[in-house]
Formats: structure tokens, C-alpha cells, sequence
């Protein structure tokens, strides 16, 4: 890209948090003047609409790939000091760790309190913490002593993956739209609208501006671009279509606990009797994450059964799936199983096909075109890297922080 001093006109394409953290670094980098120069995102629904505010949030060093996790979680640590990200976005070092259990469906889910459900359904009352005896328990199945809030007889073995220092946690909608607000504030613009084209000149494949329906009148708009950066997520196909992004549905819950719970980070195995007359188990994996306003947040397996929607408010969230993640999970803790489901929700996230990934960098056969996407479940912990590095391509001419040799786009396009 070029380094001179010229004027640029620069649109990002998708307001997640590759976006979004794409904007920040743009417009926090000494190169930027909002006299000079010009930063528009482009986002059809709403500011984290999709996986960016329906996703876990862990952080963690272990994540993958490893040529940007290191510089992405450092980054992480820096904005949160930088920016109150304890306060703001819940950011905050976590234990995190595989359960090994054996749950008993009790059958009484249907009793407890649901923010989505109808009135009228008897609360629940919350539980004391637990008693000596319990405690024991849990030190001989080599569980964390303040891991209380998992049932004690259920588990069969828990493996340490991370400590707080190396494994940490955002609320990835809070963090998101605290990106968006501090790009504002440096001179990004932010229209909401749906890309229908970027456009090229006829004599040479460069980008020359971007064509949108504006979201409130569905009129057709169309800006001047010298810079455009892709970062549409499980959306990045339909607006480039050489871009092998495919995308996986994915469901989660999100529960306010009968009492307060420690800081810990799950991924579980759990053994569950199957409701069948011949009787058996059968195995689920639903990772459960504890946050710091009093909310767990449980996702479960993803799914192709529906295929992507063209925005973020068409996504479909199938009840089925969360009620069994909601039971999976109140299978091994009685805080869950007694607390308030306070959301039930679906979300796509974006893979490289046939795998690998993400990309991250300029589109060798288009001058101009820049792309951030098929991040995978890890978008949020890999966000800050990402817009890092794709604002040294514009500002510096090239990648200074990572070596993304491994991500660049031409090995998958």
C-alpha cells in the first residue's frame, strides 16, 4: 500500500469486531488525520449484530494460529489498561479448564426462571453455598477449591488448560461497540447500510469505491474508495465471492446464576442418560463461561441446517437447541439449573474453507482490497492482532507486529 501523504478514502466493510478493531487501529495510528483523510465503516444490521455479540470471549495464549495470538492477547491487555476495559468490557484474567462429568437430567428445568418465557412460571430458590462435605468432594476429584459451583459428585476429572496468566475474558458485545465509540471519537464514520458492490476501474483491477442500500430507505448510495477493507465475517463471500468463506451456526444461552460464581473458563464432556425407553448415555460438550456481572454464558455445537441469511436480524435461533444446552449444562451445576436464562440466541461463524486461516492482508489481484475474515471461534481473541496489522499495511506499506505469511490471502484465493 502506499505510505505517501495523500489523501485517502478508506471503507471498512462489516462492523464485527475485525471491523471494529480495524477501525480503532486505523484511526488511533499517528498517520491518521481527520483533516486529510477519511474512514467510513459500512455495516448492514447493527454494530456487533452477529457472532461479535453473541460469542464467548475467551482469550487465551494457547489459541490459535500462532503467528498473531501472542501480539493479540498482549494488545488485548493494552487497550483494556488503556481504556478502563475491567469497567467497560468486563475484561478480566480467568482460570480456565476441561470437565470430565456425569449429569443427571432432574427434569425440573421447566421450573426455573426465563426472561424469555411466559409470566407466571414458579421461581426458584437459590441455593446456599456449598458445605464442607462438598468441598472435600471437590479436592479429591482434583477440582479447584472455588470451582464450587459444579456439582462435586458429577465430575470424573478436571485438566487445568490455563491460569490467569495466560487465559483471560471479554464480553465480546461490550468490547465491540467500545471499539466502534473510540473510533468515533478519533473521526470514523459509521453508516449503516448493506454493500451491494465494490468497484473497480474498468482500465486496471483497483478498487475505486463501494456501492450500499442505506438501511433506513433502501436508497442506493455510492462512495469513493481507494482502500477497502472486508472484514464481513460468514458474510465475506456474498460481497467477494472468491473469498472460500463458508459459515456455521452456533447457539448459546446466557444465564444469571442462583448466587455468585468464580472466574472459570469450561469446556466439558458431559456423560448424560438418554431419554429413551432402551436407556444408554450419551455424550455432550457444551463450554460454559463465567463473567464478571453475574452471568454465565453456555454455547453448544454448531450446525449447517440453515443456510446463512443475507443479514444479521434474519438469523434463526432454533429453541430446541438452547433449551438442551441450557439442561446440559444445569445437569452439572445446580446454580445453573435454578438460575435465569436471560438469553437464547444463534449466530454464523466464519471459516476458511477447506481450512486454515484466518486471512488477513491485500488481495494480490485486486489493488486496493484488503481483507480480515474467517476467523473462526476465535474472532474476538484475534481482533486486535488483525486490525494491528491491517492498519500497518495501510499506514506503513506493510505488516510490522506479526509475520502473516502463513495468512495471506493468495494461499486460499
Amino acid at each position: 500500500m502506499s505510505t505517501n501523504h495523500e489523501k485517502k478514502n478508506i471503507i471498512i466493510i462489516g462492523g464485527g469486531i475485525i471491523g471494529c478493531t480495524t477501525a480503532y487501529f486505523l484511526s488511533h495510528h499517528a498517520k491518521f488525520n481527520p483533516a486529510t483523510h477519511a474512514i467510513t465503516l459500512l455495516e448492514a444490521t447493527k454494530i456487533a449484530g452477529g457472532a461479535s455479540g453473541k460469542a464467548g470471549g475467551l482469550l487465551a495464549l494457547w489459541a490459535y494460529p500462532s503467528c498473531i495470538v501472542p501480539l493479540s492477547y498482549r494488545l488485548h491487555k493494552e487497550l483494556a489498561d488503556k481504556h478502563g476495559g475491567a469497567e467497560r468490557w468486563g475484561y478480566r484474567p480467568v482460570h480456565c479448564g476441561q470437565l470430565d462429568a456425569r449429569g443427571s437430567m432432574t427434569g425440573n428445568t421447566a421450573s426455573r426462571k426465563d426472561s424469555n418465557a411466559k409470566e407466571g412460571l414458579a421461581a426458584s430458590v437459590s441455593l446456599q453455598k456449598r458445605n464442607q462435605e462438598a468441598i472435600e468432594l471437590l479436592k479429591a476429584a482434583g477440582i479447584p477449591q472455588d470451582l464450587d459451583w459444579v456439582i462435586a459428585e458429577s465430575v470424573q476429572a478436571y485438566d487445568s488448560m490455563g491460569d490467569p496468566t495466560t487465559t483471560a475474558q471479554v464480553h465480546p458485545y461490550q468490547f465491540t461497540t467500545s471499539m466502534a465509540e473510540l473510533a468515533q471519537e478519533k473521526g470514523v464514520k459509521i453508516v449503516l447500510g448493506s454493500v451491494t458492490s465494490i468497484n473497480r476501474s474498468s482500465s486496471s483491477s483497483t478498487v475505486e469505491s463501494v456501492t450500499y442500500t442505506f438501511k433506513d430507505d433502501n436508497s442506493s448510495h455510492t462512495l469513493q474508495a481507494d482502500t477497502v477493507i472486508l472484514a464481513a465475517g460468514p458474510w465475506t463471500q456474498t460481497i467477494y465471492p472468491p473469498a472460500p468463506i463458508s459459515a456455521l451456526r452456533a447457539h448459546s444461552v446466557t444465564i444469571r446464576p442462583s448466587r455468585t460464581v468464580s472466574a472459570y473458563a469450561l469446556f466439558t464432556s458431559i456423560t448424560l442418560p438418554k431419554a429413551t425407553r432402551r436407556g444408554g448415555t450419551t455424550t455432550v460438550s457444551p463450554e460454559i463461561y463465567a463473567r464478571p456481572n453475574n452471568e454465565l454464558y453456555a454455547c453448544g455445537e454448531g450446525d449447517t441446517l440453515i443456510p446463512l441469511p443475507t443479514t444479521t436480524d434474519l438469523v434463526q435461533c432454533d429453541e430446541r437447541r438452547c433449551q438442551d444446552i441450557i439442561e446440559q449444562v444445569g445437569a452439572i451445576s445446580a446454580e445453573l439449573r435454578d438460575g435465569e436464562v436471560t438469553a437464547r440466541q444463534a449466530c454464523y461463524l466464519p471459516n476458511v474453507s477447506p481450512g486454515g486461516g484466518p486471512m488477513i492482508g491485500e488481495v494480490s489481484r485486486v489493488k486496493g482490497l484488503l481483507i480480515g475474515a474467517g476467523h473462526t471461534c476465535w474472532g474476538i481473541q484475534n481482533a486486535p492482532a488483525t486490525g494491528c496489522c491491517l492498519a500497518e499495511i495501510v499506514w506503513e506499506g506493510g505488516v510490522k507486529s506479526a509475520d502473516l505469511r502463513t495468512l495471506e490471502p493468495g494461499r486460499y484465493m
